[in-house]
């Protein structure tokens, strides 16, 4: 069980996309942090407590695959969400096979996105 509200990570070099999904998710409490690429998603998530990360495929110095690989590896339980406007069956297949949450393709909607977080924190914390 979560003491405080989750904390969603939102990782997008798009700061309108960046800002979009904080509208979309300010209605449900949850606490919210903003990286600009998948190196300075790594920091925050060293630093802070995240509870899911939602991460863009294609950004600058790190694309979100890798970064959600890199994640993996130091903290296997996180929930991470890979987006892509450009998703295709190979991106797909490496994002699950790296063990993403789910993945997403842009745009998507309001509703597919609270869902999916929603899942991820029930599935991972227990979290109704």
């Amino acid at each position: 069980m979560l003491a405080d509200s989750p904390a969603i990570l939102i990782t997008d070099n798009d700061h309108q996309f960046r800002d979009t999904v904080l509208e979309v998710l300010r209605p449900s409490g949850y606490r919210t942090l903003e990286a600009d690429d998948g190196l300075e998603a790594m920091k925050i998530v060293q630093q802070e407590q995240v509870h899911v990360v939602l991460l863009d495929m294609h950004m600058p110095r790190q694309s979100g695959l890798e970064t959600l690989r890199r994640l993996k590896r130091f903290k296997a339980l996180l929930p991470c969400i890979l987006l892509s406007a450009e998703m295709d069956d190979q991106i797909e297949a490496e994002a699950r096979k790296a063990q993403a949450f789910d993945v997403l393709r842009k745009p998507v909607s309001r509703l597919d996105l609270t869902g999916t977080i929603k899942h991820a924190l029930q599935e991972t914390y227990g979290l109704s």
